[in-house]
């Protein structure tokens, strides 16, 4: 019977999405520094993502680098991986947080941006986690969390619409299936599926009648922060959940309950 593998002292974790100073990775990234990850933050927005470096290079003394990087790029994503394990410690977590919204309805979509809501949400996911996952395998040893939706589960009904809800739901496919092919080899992959976060994205968008609608469906009164998701998603990169795999963790003040 294998046993588990405990973590090595020095590791790095590798968030996408990282960094809009109010997002979800930027919020994880710090969560990780702070236990005493090093840490790759990628984001395909150079401005943000250097700021977001400096600030928790200010707060925290650990290793960790700001990598520019199009998750939808196959070749960038192989170069910008490729230097992470060549100057890091070794990868053992994988936070897939970086994607992005669409409010367009169905009959309105264009084929142009289905695709692109496909390529971030989804494919982008699929590219980083296959180049990252063989050196998991290899060592023996990973964590990787995959960020869904509860757009995915309830099909829709949230700001964004066929699409996202279609990709996100997407997610949760790769994440079950992924878990089965790669639990034995020592690596979990789980899911963290969010309601409604008050983020750039959403914050930037609901009105206070949509915002008091939103509530109404929640059992807590309030939005959830970037920290209520981050934590989880630590968690779920910890040592302790090893035992933990193929799992949908919903973050969403009882939008959904199950």
């Amino acid at each position: 019977m294998s046993v588990a593998r405990p973590f090595p002292s020095e590791r790095t974790a590798v968030v996408t999405g990282a960094g809009s100073a109010r997002g979800i990775g930027r919020a994880v990234c710090r969560h990780l520094a702070r236990d005493g990850w090093a840490v790759a933050m990628l984001d395909v927005d150079p401005a943000s993502l250097k700021a977001s470096v400096e600030d928790l290079h200010a707060e925290f003394d650990v290793p960790i680098v700001g990598c520019e990087a199009d998750i939808t790029n196959e070749a960038k994503i192989h170069e910008v991986v490729t230097t992470i394990e060549r100057d890091m410690p070794p990868i053992v977590g994988l936070a897939n947080v970086a994607g992005i919204s669409s409010p367009t309805a169905f009959l309105d979509m264009t084929t142009r941006e289905w695709d692109r809501v496909m390529d971030v949400n989804i494919r982008g996911q699929y590219l980083i986690t296959r180049r990252i996952v063989p050196g998991m395998v290899e060592r023996g040893l990973g964590r990787i969390v995959n960020v869904s939706s509860a757009s995915a589960q309830r099909g829709g009904g949230t700001y964004s619409k066929v699409a996202y809800s279609a990709a996100k739901a997407a997610v949760l496919g790769l994440t079950r299936a992924l878990a089965r092919e790669v639990g034995v080899l020592g690596v979990t992959v789980n899911a963290v599926s969010p309601g409604p976060i008050d983020t750039d994205i959403m914050g930037g968008t609901l009105s206070d009648e949509r915002r008091a609608e939103i509530l109404k469906e929640l059992v807590v009164d309030r939005l959830g922060t970037v920290d209520d998701v981050a934590a989880v998603i630590v968690f779920l990169l910890s040592e302790q959940a090893g035992y933990i795999t193929g799992a949908t963790y919903n973050v969403n003040g009882g939008l959904i309950i199950d």
